[in-house]
């Protein structure tokens, strides 16, 4: 019989065990079955295909890889909790080549969200760094983007386009039948999105915590506006940049929302310049800390500082709606709103006394 020594040394001598290895080849998805082969190369091309009803297309590629799209890809209609697409790596290559994901989100649709029939949600689930550009996603049966890298992200020349869900369907009673689509949901530090359109009937971004945060160039058609939050508790939000955007339609033009019962948490260091809001139809700008009502008893316990309105920002409401209101519940600091230019509907209040460079 070996010894315990004899046999450890017999066990060194043998070949190690490891996963295949990452070659420099091309490798090609054109269904599910072929994922596990397609992420042993550094280049994996997208080729048209349908994701069967009921399952995620999953892709966890290697350091640096490039993805590119090739053809449409239509996902299976199924209730089920998502998320349809999902996407993980560090310093990827995603480039969609104008090519359309399509959720399928008519097949969905009725009016009430995430408060009505079970719907796979988020569409695209995004973990990885590097750049994700040029794909249209089309009809995500709720929200679309949720994006929460761990390394730096640029997304650009991105379409969300949920266009159809503004008309009524069967199922939705009159109302338009999207609902709780919103654009992208940040949940990370270190993302620039920009030159991107959404088309929606939810917020065009949403920024739940991070830092490091720039949206810029980007347009905004038919939602509820480009904000940050909720804010629920135990959440850091810093150094956000909203930049040059374009939000037409919307019923709120820029919007910063807390959790009136959420505590622990900082929103700081927020800069809007050179933004273009039109026909806003309930608020062109709200600051509000008594989400999910709205303009009632506000949260003391979410501090926001350091709110900032420069270079050039156009703000016009549509009749009867509120050109700024805000309803802090522990706000500091002198917040420069010298590059605000509100116009179009009743001037709104304000209940903090801080704000220079603006009168409302």
């Amino acid at each position: 019989m070996l010894s315990v020594a004899a046999a450890l040394s017999l066990l060194s001598m043998a070949p190690a065990i490891s996963a295949s290895p990452v070659q420099r080849c091309t490798g090609t998805i054109s269904s599910l079955d072929d994922i596990t082969d397609a992420v042993k190369c550094t280049t994996i091309n997208i080729e048209s295909f349908t994701v069967p009803a009921g399952e995620t297309f999953s892709i966890s590629a290697p350091d640096g890889a490039t993805i590119n799209v090739k053809g449409e890809v239509t996902f299976g209609v199924k209730a089920w909790s998502g998320p349809l697409f999902e996407l993980s790596g560090k310093d990827i290559t995603f480039n969609g080549n104008g090519y359309t994901f399509d959720g399928q989100g008519q097949e969905y649709w009725d009016g009430l969200g995430s408060s009505g029939s079970t719907k796979p949600h988020p569409m695209m689930k995004v973990k990885s760094s590097g750049t994700f550009t040029n794909l249209v996603v089309k009809n995500s049966p709720q929200q679309c983007f949720s994006i929460g890298n761990d390394a730096t992200l640029t997304i650009s020349k991105v379409t969300v386009d949920n266009s159809d869900g503004n008309s009524s369907n069967s199922k939705s009673s009159g109302k338009p039948a999207g609902h709780n689509t919103d654009g992208f949901d940040v949940s990370a530090s270190d993302v620039t999105i920009e030159d991107s359109t959404v088309i929606n009937q939810d917020d065009c971004i949403a920024i739940n915590k991070g830092s490091n945060i720039i949206f810029k160039g980007n347009s905004c058609t038919g939602g509820h506006g480009i904000s940050i939050g909720s804010i629920s508790s135990g959440v850091t939000v810093s150094g956000v940049q909203i930049l040059n955007n374009v939000v037409k339609n919307n019923q709120n033009g820029l919007r910063i929302k807390t959790d009136a019962s959420a505590t622990g948490s900082t929103v700081s260091g927020v800069t809007y310049s050179g933004n273009t809001v039109t026909g806003a139809t309930k608020y062109g700008v709200i600051i509000d800390q008594s989400y999910p009502s709205t303009l009632g008893t506000a949260g003391k316990n979410v501090k926001i500082s350091d709110i900032t309105f420069s270079g050039t920002n156009t703000v016009s409401v549509a009749s009867g709606a509120k050109e700024v209101e805000v309803n802090c519940g522990d706000c500091s600091g002198t917040w420069n709103w010298s590059g605000l230019d509100v116009s179009g509907g009743s001037a709104g209040s304000s209940n903090y006394k801080s704000i220079s460079g603006f009168s409302i």
